[in-house]
């Protein structure tokens, strides 16, 4: 299957290397002495998530967060159903979430209230990419690395069906039916 598609570069390793520590000199001024959970939204953020935190200048604690709302599609669900949970309570902390890629706005909605119920002391959120036309409701996202337009991508941890995570730039999926 995966020999059938053709990737063409989006956004080039540099280009996401470069946005990277953009985000990650914000980051670290906002958490500047101060301690900083830092929970990475799986599968497809673990790249930008290992990259991002590396460039943070404070405390960086990590947890992971396991949602699917693609069940093996080249389009969301719309259901985001809960893979993992995180490990430590984040209550009176501060919390950082990163996302790869926010389209309809329903995943990051699930996660900010159910990360905001869990009372931190504050919570920021960042996304790699962002479809501003494919968002269902409205979504705020305090870090976005790129907006891109309504096409299938992978790399930098994004997938199609378990491949194409380890390319190391964002490519537009073609050939999918």
């Amino acid at each position: 299957m995966p020999s059938q598609l053709k990737l063409t570069e989006l956004i080039s390793e540099e280009a996401l290397s470069v946005k990277v520590r953009e985000i990650g000199r914000a980051l670290s001024d906002k958490y500047k002495g101060k301690e900083v959970v830092a929970i990475c939204v799986l599968k497809g953020s673990f790249m930008f998530y290992a990259d991002l935190i590396r460039e943070i200048n404070a405390d960086v604690v990590s947890e992971f967060f396991g949602v699917s709302s693609y069940q093996n599609s080249s389009r969301s669900s719309g259901e985001v159903r809960l893979t993992l949970d995180l490990h430590s309570p984040i209550e009176d902390k501060h919390v950082l979430l990163v996302e790869d890629i926010v389209d309809t706005g329903l995943t990051m909605n699930y996660l900010q209230k159910t990360l905001a119920a869990r009372k931190p002391k504050s919570l920021t959120t960042c996304a790699l990419l962002l479809k501003p036309s494919c968002l269902k409701v409205e979504c705020h996202v305090d870090h976005i690395g790129f907006e891109i337009p309504d096409e299938f991508v992978v790399g930098y941890g994004l997938d199609y069906q378990g491949y194409f995570r380890n390319i190391p730039y964002i490519a537009q999926v073609e050939g999918l039916i």
